[in-house]
C-alpha cells in the first residue's frame, strides 16, 4: 500500500532560522547578554538601559548605550564571563563562525593591560566554542580617539596572540572627527605586523575614508554606506575583492541611511560587491542575523538564493585559513 506523504512546506522565516550564519562585524560591548551585565554588575538592568531606540536621533545619542557595558569590562573576570555568554548566547541562531571585535584599550587600567584583556576575552571564548562548538575569531579595534602611540603599542602587545584567537585588527570610533588619512601610517605599522585588518569606514559620510582604507590595505570595511551612488569607489572595492560588512538595522538606528527603504544592499549586491550581512551590536541593537536577513528580505528584495550568497561572501572574506573558509563555504551548496 502507498502512502502519500505530506510535503514538507517551509516559509521563508523557517528557511532563515534553520540557515548557518556568519557574523563578521559584531562590537563585543555592544552585544553583552542582560545575564553578564547582572553577574558582572550585582544588580538587575532593564533591558532600555542597554538598547537604543528604533530611530534614534543622532550617533550620539545611539552611543550612549555603551556607557555601562564599558564600564563592565574592566577586570579579567568581567571580560572572561562577557565573551563566554556573548558567544553561546549568539550559538542560539544557528551561528557556525562568529567573529567579535572589541577596544582593548577600552579595558585597560586598575592592572589591567591590553594583552590581560586579550587573555581574558580568549579564555571566555574557548570555554564557550567547548559548549557549543561555534568558531570564532577575535579582533582588536584600535580607536580614532587615542593617540597614535597608544593604538600601536596595543598592536605590538597583542601581536603575540595573532594566530591564537586574534585574527585581525580593526579601526573604530568617531569617523566624522577622525577621518582615515590620519590612520595610515598606524596601519603600515599594522602591515609590518602581519596585521590583516578591516576598518569602519563610510559609516558616517564621507566615501573618500573607504578609499583610504582600501588603499592603506584593508581587506574589509565596516559599514561602507557612503559609497552608495559613487561607482569609482564600488569599482575599486569590486576589483580587489573587499569585503563589505553591512549592519542594516544599526544603520537605520544611527541614521547612516536614511530609510530601510533606501537602504543600499540591493544596490552593492548589483555592483558585485562582496557584500555580508552583520549585526554590530547585538545587544544595543535589539538585533541577530536572522532579523538582518529579514532586513534585507522585506526593504531589499533579497531571496532564499541571494542569502545563502551573501553567507558564502562570508565565508570568502573571514579572518581564517583557507580550509575553515572552504570547509564554511560548502554549507550553503
Amino acid at each position: 500500500m502507498c502512502l502519500n506523504k505530506k510535503k514538507e512546506v517551509r516559509t521563508l522565516e523557517d528557511i532563515i532560522r534553520r540557515m548557518p550564519k556568519i557574523d563578521l562585524h559584531c562590537h563585543l560591548d555592544g552585544s553583552l547578554t542582560l545575564e553578564s551585565v547582572r553577574k558582572i554588575t550585582g544588580r538587575e538592568v532593564a533591558p532600555e538601559e542597554l538598547q537604543a531606540e528604533e530611530r534614534c536621533r543622532d550617533l550620539a545619542e545611539y552611543l550612549k548605550k555603551f556607557d555601562i557595558p564599558i564600564a563592565c569590562l574592566k577586570t579579567a573576570e568581567a571580560l572572561k564571563t562577557a565573551a563566554r555568554d556573548f558567544l553561546l548566547d549568539a550559538a542560539k541562531e544557528h551561528i557556525c563562525y562568529m567573529e567579535t571585535r572589541f577596544a582593548p584599550l577600552h579595558s585597560a587600567g586598575e592592572g589591567l593591560d591590553a594583552a590581560g584583556a586579550v587573555e581574558a576575552v580568549l579564555e571566555g571564548l574557548k570555554e564557550a566554542e567547548e559548549i557549543c562548538h561555534v568558531r570564532w575569531g577575535l579582533i582588536v579595534c584600535a580607536m580614532r580617539h587615542h593617540s597614535q602611540e597608544d593604538n600601536l603599542a596595543m598592536l605590538k602587545a597583542c601581536r603575540a596572540y595573532l594566530g591564537e584567537g586574534v585574527c585581525a585588527a580593526d579601526l573604530a570610533g568617531d569617523e566624522a572627527s577622525f577621518p582615515m588619512k590620519n590612520y595610515v601610517e598606524l596601519f603600515r605599522e599594522a602591515r609590518k605586523l602581519d596585521y590583516p585588518f578591516t576598518i569602519h569606514a563610510g559609516e558616517c559620510g564621507n566615501a573618500e575614508n573607504i578609499r583610504d582604507a582600501v588603499e592603506c590595505g584593508a581587506s574589509r570595511i565596516g559599514h561602507g554606506i557612503a559609497m552608495s551612488g559613487r561607482p569609482d569607489i564600488q569599482r575599486l572595492c569590486r576589483e580587489k575583492r573587499i569585503g563589505i560588512e553591512m549592519c542594516p538595522v544599526s544603520n537605520i538606528q544611527t541614521r547612516a541611511a536614511s530609510s530601510p527603504e533606501s537602504y543600499p544592499l540591493r544596490e552593492f549586491m548589483e555592483a558585485g560587491l562582496m557584500v555580508t550581512l552583520n549585526t554590530d551590536n547585538r545587544t544595543v541593537s535589539r538585533t541577530s542575523i536572522a532579523r538582518e536577513m529579514e532586513f534585507a528580505r522585506t526593504y531589499c528584495g533579497v531571496t532564499e538564493e541571494e542569502l545563502a550568497a551573501l553567507e558564502r561572501n562570508a565565508a570568502d572574506v573571514l579572518f581564517a585559513d583557507d580550509g575553515v573558509k572552504h570547509e564554511l563555504w560548502k554549507l550553503w551548496n
